[in-house]
């Protein structure tokens, strides 16, 4: 059993999908009190708008829901100039970003967009220098330098800085790529579709160990779960397809046996208000009383 008793969180996953509403599907989830958007990061997709242009617009049009990369294709988005990007929409919204960031998954579209293709050994290692990068652009220091093996900075002038620390979460799935979250990350994000609750357990315990080992709390680290489903009241078909009490019941286990702390809405946005106003305060109330026993 894995609960850090943080506060569960609720928030929406959204697809850019040049064709759907998103501007006003943003404002419904800041209208319907959701915590978070994430925003998926495809720019080789056609159908697909620019990642941060987005994030842009919706942080222009809502007012308290954070937004965050679910999460940003790293080939594609260096380091430097994704920092910049994060910090100045940051400090335009009052501090409502987030930053998701992954090593790259879907090589041949990356490649084809122009990225370069990475072993998993390099992928994970530039990861790796990324955060490093990005947390010293962030910082109040001047004339960074950084020498890595696929990033560089020779005596970059950093800011404006963040309106606030900006979380930084990996989207990973892989041992090693695990470890590296519980060294450096601010949090780990999953998707129920990749990952189900039965593999959970044992990736929180890699997340979990090397936390430790580096020194770190291991319940400072955000757990998200991007949920795969379908609100359906008129019967099961399985995890995270049916009413409104199974979906209840199932993110509760999530959250005090499996450690998950925000749950990410990836399924029909018609179904925004079941998940916001009628799952998320039943499993508000029953973690509660699950944690009080």
């Amino acid at each position: 059993m894995t609960d850090y008793g943080r506060p569960p969180r609720f928030g929406l996953f959204l697809a850019p999908d040049a064709s759907a509403p998103l501007i006003r599907t943003a404002q419904e989830a800041d209208r319907l009190g959701l915590d978070l958007i994430g925003v998926q990061d495809h720019p080789y997709q056609r159908r697909f708008v620019d990642m941060p242009t987005l994030m842009g617009a919706l942080l222009a049009a809502t007012s308290r829901v954070r937004v965050f990369p679910a999460v940003a294709c790293l080939p594609l988005r260096p380091p430097a100039t994704l920092a910049k990007a994060m910090a100045s929409m940051d400090r335009l919204s009052d501090g409502r970003v987030e930053l998701g960031l992954g090593a790259g998954a879907f090589w041949d579209a990356i490649e084809a967009y122009g990225g370069a293709r990475l072993a998993p050994g390099a992928a994970r290692a530039a990861l790796e220098e990324a955060v490093q990068v990005i947390r010293m652009l962030w910082s109040d220091q001047r004339g960074l330098r950084f020498d890595g093996a696929h990033y560089r900075l020779a005596g970059a002038q950093p800011g404006p800085p963040p309106a606030h620390k900006i979380g930084i979460w990996l989207g990973v799935t892989g041992p090693r790529s695990l470890e590296l979250a519980g060294r450096v990350a601010d949090g780990w994000i999953v998707s129920s579709s990749h990952v189900p609750p039965q593999k959970l357990l044992e990736g929180q315990r890699r997340v979990d160990d090397s936390a430790a080992e580096a020194g770190r709390d291991p319940a400072e680290i955000r757990r998200l779960y991007n949920l795969a489903g379908s609100i359906d009241e008129s019967g099961s078909q399985g995890f995270l397809n049916g009413p409104v009490r199974q979906w209840a019941d199932q993110l509760t286990e999530l959250a005090v046996t499996y450690g998950v702390d925000t749950f990410v809405f990836a399924g029909d946005p018609d179904q925004l208000g079941a998940f916001a106003m009628e799952v998320a305060p039943a499993v508000r109330e029953q973690v509660a009383r699950e944690r009080a026993g």
